[in-house]
């Protein structure tokens, strides 16, 4: 079973390189597709050198400017060629070797779609308020839709290729993560989850997502509903 690990990047430079790292070590039959978003701080350098240096295995999408991390991920999405798709975010918060039991519900045929939880690992917050603001969504998400999850916001989200395939996402930004559960929920189907690893970064150390991504999250999940 192959795997297709979406990286959106933007202006990453300090981590890229030892993500990739993991990335490579992950013993898994994979392809690496990289979306560069436009940065600007040297990380479209370090990416062209390191796509050349692994042919076949990374490929690297450049966009011209910024479109966000959701276009960035739909972009990615035509060149899938795996059995399986996860999405990865370009910093170090997420433990890659988490794929590995990840894909284990959906290799023994249990699961469709399986979600990282942050909750069940047990992991550190980033902050009181992140961590509010996460569990304020799963909640919403669980009484608008059903489901009984308990980490809508993970970035680890890992899907059936042809599932994820068939969704016709609109995202933009980072309203991805409630655009796509809301529309795999609305399916009916289950979101299987797993506990996964977390070392959250704070907003001074790069961390990008803001208060107002979490009011167009909630709007997300309230305008699919209905």
């Amino acid at each position: 079973m192959k795997l297709s690990v979406i990286v959106p990047v933007f202006n990453e430079k300090n981590t890229i390189e030892m993500l990739i790292e993991k990335l490579i070590a992950v013993p898994i039959d994979k392809e690496i597709i990289i979306v560069d978003d436009g940065s600007t701080d040297g990380t479209t350098r370090i990416l062209k050198k390191i796509s050349e240096q692994n042919p076949g295995l990374i490929k690297v999408i450049f966009q011209p400017r910024n479109m966000g991390k959701g276009y960035a991920i739909r972009k990615a999405i035509g060149q899938v060629t795996g059995d399986v798709v996860i999405i990865q975010d370009a910093d170090l918060e997420y433990e890659p070797m988490d794929y590995l039991r990840m894909i284990e519900p959906i290799k023994q045929g249990r699961a469709d779609v399986v979600y990282g939880s942050r909750i069940l690992g047990k992991n550190p917050v980033s902050s009181f308020s992140f961590y509010v603001g996460g569990r304020f969504l799963s909640l919403l998400t669980n009484i608008l839709y059903g489901t009984s999850i308990t980490d809508e916001p993970t970035c680890y989200k890992m899907f059936k290729s042809d599932i994820l395939k068939s969704v016709k996402l609109n995202c933009k930004r980072f309203e991805f993560c409630p655009e796509i559960t809301a529309r795999i929920a609305k399916k009916k189907i289950k979101i299987y989850e797993v506990p996964i690893r977390y070392s959250p970064r704070r907003i001074k150390e790069g961390k990008k997502i803001r208060w107002k991504d979490g009011i167009i999250a909630v709007w997300t999940l309230i305008k699919y509903r209905f």
